[in-house]
Order: C-alpha cells, then sequence, then structure tokens
C-alpha cells in the first residue's frame, strides 16, 4: 500500500498546476489493509532530520521535532499507551491545544487503532459529559489545566495528563521512561474507524462524524492538490485544535507532502506577530478563515514582504473584497476552497489556474460534485452541492455513528447532500450561495446572505457581517445585517447611514439592506458565524411589537434623505 499511496501522491505533486490532467487522471488507492502512521509516516520519517513540527508560543520560546523524533517519539508513546490498556477500537478523547503532545498522540493512537475524538480545550463539564456518553469514551489524554472540568463527569475511562502532574491522572511525560520500539497487533483493516469528530454544531446539535483509516489520511491528497503543498514547505495554517481543519492542514495534507507543520500557539490572536512570523520564519503556504484574512487586512499588508507563494482560505466563504487587498498588496491571490468535516477539501481554486471573484473553484481530483435541485431532484446549475455516490470518493466518511436515519437523509437517492446551496458557471467554477437554512425569501425573492454580506464588507467601517431575515408584514422578511466595526470605526448613526449608502449603491433594490444591527457576533468555538442564533434572536424581538429594535439598530427608514446625500466615511469618524 505505501507504494500504491506513493504513486497518488506523487502523481498530484508532478501535475500541481495541472488541473485538468490532475482531475482527470487521479485514482483513490483503496487498499483493503492501511495504517497511516505506520505504513507512510514512519516510512518518510527513516533518518528524516528535517523539521516535521515546529510549534512557536507565546513566549517565543520553541518547540522543533524532526520527522525521525515524531516517529520515535510516537512509537514510545504507543508502547505506553499499550501497557496502561489502550486498544485497537477502543474510544480516547483527546483534549489538548497546541503542543507537541497532540501530534505524538495521533501518531500514536493511530498506530494503535484506538478510535480519536478530538476536542477544544474549550468544552465545558456538560460538554465533555456528552462526548464521555455518545463517544463512549475509554480513554482520556487531556492538558492538566483542563483536568478540574473532568471532576464533574461520570464515567469510568483512563486519565492522562499533559503538563503538571494531577493526582488520580497519569503524567504523560512518563512514557519517555519505558519502551521505545512499536510491535503493531498486526494489519489494519482499512474500514476500521478513526476519527470521531463533533460538529461545530453551527444549526443544531453536534453530530458524529466516523472516518476511517483511508477516508482521512488517504482523503486528505484532495487537501494537499488544493494546498499546492511541496515537500520542504513550511506551511502555517490558522485553526483550534478538536475541529477538523486542525486535522487537514496542521496534519495530513503537510505531512502526505513531507512539508514542516509550523504552529503560531498565542492566547490571542494578533494579525501583526502573524505578520512578523511569516517573514522571520520564511512560510510558503498560509491558510486561515475568513474571520483571521478580515483582521489582517486591518493592517497595513505592504509593510510586510514575507516569502509567500500560496495563500488560502477555508471555514467559510471568502468575500472578494478580501481577496483583492491581499492581491493589492502582496500580488498573491487568496485560493479560496471548500469541505466539510464529513468530507476533505472537495471544492478550490487551485494553484496556476485563474481564479474568478467570489468563486470557491472547481471539484477537486477523486470528487464527482453535482448540483441538485431541492424541489425536483435534478441537476441544475444553481442547487445544492451534492456529491456523486456512484462515484463516491475515498475521503467521504462512513456516516453519523449511531444515527442511521441522518446518514441516511444525506445519503438519500444516489448522492450524499451536503446542505449547501451553489451554482455553477459555464466554465465549471462553483460559486457559495448559502446554507440550504440560510437562504431566505423577501417580497418572493431568494436572498442569499452570502452575497450581501460580500458588498458589506466592501465598506470600510465593517469588519464583519451577518444578514438573516426580520420579519416583515408587508414583505414576509426584509434583510438585516449585523454588523461588527472595524479598527478606527465607533457604533453610530452616522455609521450607520454611510453602510445604507453602501448597500444602496452596491446591491439591487430587491437586496439592499432594509436594518442594522451594531452587535458582536455570535460563533461556534471553531470560529464560524452562528447566523442560526441570529435568526432565532430577529424572530423574538419582532414578536415583541413588529417595530422592536435592538440597542444598537438602525433602519433605512430613519434616514429619508439617504438617497439624495450620499457620502464616505474614514477612520475614527463617529
Amino acid at each position: 500500500m505505501r507504494m500504491e499511496f506513493r504513486t497518488a501522491r506523487d502523481f498530484l505533486l508532478s501535475h500541481r498546476e495541472e488541473y485538468a490532467t490532475a482531475y482527470r487522471d487521479f485514482q483513490w488507492p483503496e487498499p483493503e489493509t492501511f495504517n497511516w502512521a505506520l505504513d507512510w509516516f514512519d516510512t518518510i520519517a527513516a533518518g528524516n532530520d528535517r523539521t516535521g513540527l515546529w510549534i512557536i508560543d507565546d513566549d517565543d520560546t520553541e518547540t522543533r521535532l524532526s520527522f525521525a523524533e515524531l516517529s520515535a517519539r510516537s512509537n514510545a508513546l504507543a508502547a505506553w499507551l499499550r501497557d496502561h490498556g489502550v486498544r485497537r477500537g477502543d474510544r480516547t478523547l483527546l483534549m489538548l491545544g497546541n503542543r507537541a503532545a497532540l501530534w505524538e498522540c495521533i501518531l500514536a493512537l493511530t498506530k494503535l487503532g484506538s478510535v480519536m475524538i478530538p476536542s477544544t480545550t474549550l468544552l465545558t463539564p456538560a460538554d465533555i459529559q456528552d462526548r464521555v456518553e455518545r463517544g463512549q469514551v475509554a480513554h482520556v489524554i487531556s492538558e492538566s489545566a483542563q483536568t478540574g472540568h473532568f471532576a464533574q463527569v461520570a464515567g469510568t475511562f483512563t486519565r492522562i495528563a499533559v503538563g503538571d502532574a494531577v493526582d488520580g491522572w497519569l503524567r504523560y511525560d512518563d512514557f519517555m521512561a519505558g519502551e521505545r520500539s512499536f510491535s503493531p497487533e498486526g494489519p489494519t483493516p482499512a474500514t476500521d474507524p478513526l476519527f470521531l469528530y463533533f460538529t461545530s454544531g453551527t444549526t443544531a446539535k453536534p453530530k458524529l462524524v466516523e472516518h476511517t483509516h483511508v477516508s482521512y489520511p488517504v482523503g486528505h491528497l484532495s487537501t494537499m492538490y488544493w494546498l499546492a503543498l511541496q515537500p520542504g514547505d513550511v506551511h502555517l495554517n490558522i485553526s483550534s485544535p478538536g475541529w477538523a481543519k486542525h486535522a487537514w492542514s496542521n496534519v495530513f495534507a503537510p505531512w502526505n507532502a513531507e512539508a514542516t507543520v509550523l504552529i503560531l500557539n498565542s492566547a490571542r490572536f494578533s494579525a501583526k506577530r502573524l505578520l512578523d512570523t511569516l517573514t522571520a520564519c520564511a512560510v510558503t503556504s498560509l491558510c486561515a478563515p475568513p474571520t483571521v484574512w478580515r483582521m489582517v487586512i486591518q493592517e497595513d499588508l505592504r509593510a510586510w514582504r514575507p516569502p509567500l507563494r500560496e495563500v488560502l482560505s477555508a471555514g467559510e466563504p471568502l468575500n472578494p473584497e478580501v481577496i483583492e487587498q491581499v492581491r493589492r498588496a502582496w500580488g498573491l491571490t487568496i485560493r479560496d476552497g471548500y469541505g466539510q468535516t464529513e468530507t476533505t477539501a472537495q471544492i478550490g481554486n487551485t494553484s496556476g489556474q485563474p481564479v474568478k471573484p467570489g468563486s470557491m473553484g472547481r471539484p477537486l481530483p477523486g470528487y464527482v460534485i453535482e448540483l441538485i435541485d431541492p424541489a425536483s431532484g435534478t441537476r441544475a446549475q444553481t442547487g445544492e452541492i451534492c456529491i456523486d455516490l456512484s462515484r463516491r470518493p475515498v475521503a467521504l466518511m462512513v456516516g453519523y455513528r449511531d444515527d442511521s436515519a441522518h446518514t441516511a437523509e444525506v445519503m438519500r437517492d444516489g448522492f450524499y447532500h451536503t446542505g449547501d446551496v451553489a451554482s455553477r458557471d459555464g466554465d465549471g467554477y462553483i460559486t457559495y450561495v448559502g446554507r440550504s437554512d440560510d437562504v431566505f425569501k423577501s417580497s418572493d425573492y431568494r436572498i442569499s446572505p452570502f452575497e450581501l454580506e460580500s458588498v458589506l464588507i466592501e465598506h470600510p467601517a465593517v469588519a464583519e457581517a451577518a444578514v438573516v431575515p426580520s420579519p416583515d408584514p408587508m414583505r414576509l422578511s426584509v434583510p438585516k445585517a449585523f454588523i461588527a466595526v472595524g479598527a478606527g470605526f465607533v457604533a453610530s448613526a452616522e455609521v450607520a447611514r454611510s453602510i445604507f449608502e453602501h448597500s444602496q449603491a452596491n446591491l439591487a433594490g430587491y437586496k439592499r439592506i432594509r436594518r442594522l444591527e451594531f452587535a458582536e457576533l455570535p460563533k461556534t468555538i471553531s470560529g464560524k458565524i452562528r447566523r442560526v442564533d441570529l435568526r432565532a434572536r430577529e424572530v423574538e424581538l419582532r414578536e415583541q411589537t413588529e417595530r422592536a429594535r435592538g440597542e444598537n439598530e438602525y433602519w433605512e427608514e430613519d434616514f429619508p434623505d439617504l438617497r439624495t446625500t450620499p457620502g464616505a466615511l474614514t477612520p475614527r469618524q463617529t
């Protein structure tokens, strides 16, 4: 299998900028047995002293581990964990931040065949209890600082603390005192589960997404291709441990490419620190979510000249204005990509290909994407993004663990249904419209929140925006924008007026923003805006009275002379 995997990987590397060939000729490896940590990572790590993992902490202390060191340490850890009862098929909850132990555990647990449940360190005791119960957790590896949360958690499981010693918990660092070699208990069936991911819960209670020893390790060949990583690259990805994107771009894609994983570990994000790091560490590839890019462009990007070759974004669609600002400053075009916890990268703007403003790109090698009209169930130019199951990609999840009804729902009619709506142009480029449950009607027109948000963010006072329907007795609903103001601006009537003017000038009449409210935007732990919360809040507000308002809310009709007195704002105008 190592040769089959390497052949597929090398094919994608050699056609990094030849999308048509890569998409047409790529074939997924489909082994019967495969263990990525043993069959791939240990192979590339043998005698390899290049840096595999590089972590820079808030105090500028650095941790560097070579590929060879990571291989040896994960072998020792796997042997130690087995001595303490961790077996193939056992569920292990990982509650670790961006420290070397996280990567060591991923490698060691993969070698053992233990099923990992990655979790953020921000979980509450109630969140942990839910994961322990629904995930049937047998072992927990947690930051020492977080172990107190487990005092309120019922269940019997092995407890391992990373950091300071904790009473009643095994000490993680003791693994280096034991056996340094590891021998697996036979081949690993490719269909064995490897991950159970709790989704971020933007619209409902988190689901358990099940991935196997091939669906993520092998499946992320598509992500590697989208990122355009090459051996020897230094790749910096900004995402939090516990979420799928962290495994995408901080584990499997870079190490499939034999690139260095660089982590900038910060308690609070600093755009300036990130920009300084890009230059100081000779970063060649940067991937960050839209929220980070929107913060980065608040700085004068021309003051930095990082040696970047690739700049990318994923998590939510990236607004065209952000892409344009980075292009003007650095001469680089941010390449957007799309995927889900349930998959790897499905759609992307790939290296060397034209990027169309606002588009997510085209289907990535290994994925057959169809847009399906929800009403008729037929293929359409605008419809739900679906994966053709007659050519099922290796990278697609097994399903939702212990929820066969939900699995059947998303796998119905020969397609995997993503729940996202998009349009496709004549060149095959796919443009995001919105979640199927985010798109709404106003005066019988279908409104895409993302389209309106992309226009709003072009206004200098808008750092982030979320558009939801605001109930209206005449129009059914009208577009309302929740606005987070950018640096140098203060929420005020004058700023609201300027945003309304911008909306009128740049949106068709039926799309324009009719109401706006300055507010902090609610987000999931992984940073996605929770529009579902804003929609519920808006319905509750309107139930009080049709003309009820939020604390910092303005309506278009508050400014009756808007159309005749356009103006512009500059920072610090209040």
